[in-house]
């Protein structure tokens, strides 16, 4: 089967963070994939670490972490598709690298795929309400472990500064009245 540019073959693209959302991988990103298949990465940790804006909101990274796994979706897409996604990942401008990794399917075959990840990370930074409604949508429409959903539904979201709102809930001198 050839791939949407006419490729014989295509690339294996691990995604782990909003590119596990059909609307945002298909709509946003205009992939056009080969095929998907639910896969494992072992031996790297998610994190939200990446800095979107002032606030403590982050997008998500991966960081080695022996005996860590993080769940997925590998796409297959063409090789011009995955020039396309590198710069839409902001990989030309240094926010993420190209990562050659080897994931594990849900029926334990092994498959050489890239992901993405970074060393601009930021401690204290969190997923925003949005950002984990995207990762919990893809979960669900993937059929992701229901250990990793759960996973997912336990992290703290960050707080949004774009909230008008937020002032009022803010704890600290700004939103109290003191």
């Amino acid at each position: 089967m050839a791939t949407p540019d006419g490729e014989a073959t295509g690339v294996w693209y691990f995604g782990y963070g909003s590119n596990v959302d059909r609307g945002t991988f298909l709509g946003r990103r205009r992939m056009r994939p080969l095929a998907a298949r639910v896969a494992v990465l072992e031996g790297w940790a998610l994190h939200f670490d990446l800095p979107v804006g002032p606030g403590e909101r982050g997008v998500a990274n991966l960081r080695p972490d022996f005996g860590a796994r993080t769940w997925g979706v590998c796409w297959q897409i063409s090789h011009v598709q995955a020039v396309h996604l590198d710069r839409s990942e902001g990989v030309p401008r240094g926010a993420y690298r190209r990562q050659p990794v080897e994931v594990e399917t849900r029926d334990g075959a092994r498959l050489s795929a890239f992901t993405y990840c970074s060393e601009r990370g930021v401690a204290g930074r969190k997923p925003s309400r949005r950002y984990l409604g995207l990762l919990l949508a893809g979960a669900r429409e993937h059929g992701l472990p229901d250990d990793w959903i759960a996973f997912l539904r336990g992290l703290e979201p960050a707080a949004d500064e774009r909230d008008p709102q937020a002032e009022l809930f803010d704890p600290g001198p700004r939103g109290s009245g003191r």
